[in-house]
């Protein structure tokens, strides 16, 4: 499978935890084939609760925004439809891998099928000498144009997706990202940071 042709999510959530009861509030995703953002998905998800007044300021989600927002049994039926057999990309995947696990658990008959790389930990080999590994400090480091409000699903997930891609072009060799597979996105993120160049040189031809 292709490093390039993947699905980029991201959840704005009540917490850190589902597994302390925090709840999703957003979806956002897109697409990428080919290294071309194809299609997009965004939604709200009505958590059956009050958000808090910290949440509303940081998103920008209210809690009158959310009222009438379809709960997540409306909502992830469509993002597995969306999702369909892709491989998906997130910044700091494992936050977004556990909401996205307790939302599918919600909704039994929904699922996905494909595997998890994490931008943040990739970023972490590619862009050694970025200040921080933040999404915004490495959009800037990238010198990735951006316009919009960070800390809302689809729009960071937007910008993961060009963060991803910019890696790709960074790391792929003769500059063609379909060379790089998924798979060594995935191993790249558990290379210590002295071995990445010599790690690429043998899977990719060098970097």
């Amino acid at each position: 499978m292709r490093a390039d042709t993947v699905v980029v999510l991201d959840f704005e959530t009540t917490g850190l935890s589902p597994d302390q009861g925090d709840r999703a509030i957003e979806i956002g995703a897109v697409r990428i084939e080919n290294g071309q953002i194809t299609d997009r998905f965004q939604e709200l998800i009505n958590p059956g609760r009050r958000v808090s007044e910290f949440i509303e300021s940081y998103t920008g989600i209210t809690n009158s925004m959310l009222k009438d927002a379809p709960p997540c049994s409306e909502v992830m039926p469509r993002f597995a439809e969306f999702i369909e057999d892709y491989n998906l990309v997130a910044h700091n995947a494992s936050f977004d891998k556990r909401f996205l696990d307790a939302e599918f658990n919600r909704t039994p008959s929904t699922g996905y099928t494909g595997q998890f790389a994490c931008s943040l930990l990739a970023s972490r080999r590619i862009y050694q000498t970025a200040s921080s590994h933040k999404l915004g400090n490495l959009v800037r480091h990238a010198n990735i144009p951006s316009e919009g409000e960070f800390h809302r699903a689809l729009y960071d997930s937007e910008m993961t997706a060009k963060l991803w891609m910019a890696m790709l072009e960074r790391i792929a060799p003769l500059e063609d990202t379909s060379q790089v597979p998924f798979v060594i996105m995935q191993r790249l993120s558990k290379v210590p940071k002295d071995k990445v160049q010599s790690f690429l040189d043998e899977k990719l031809g060098g970097w």
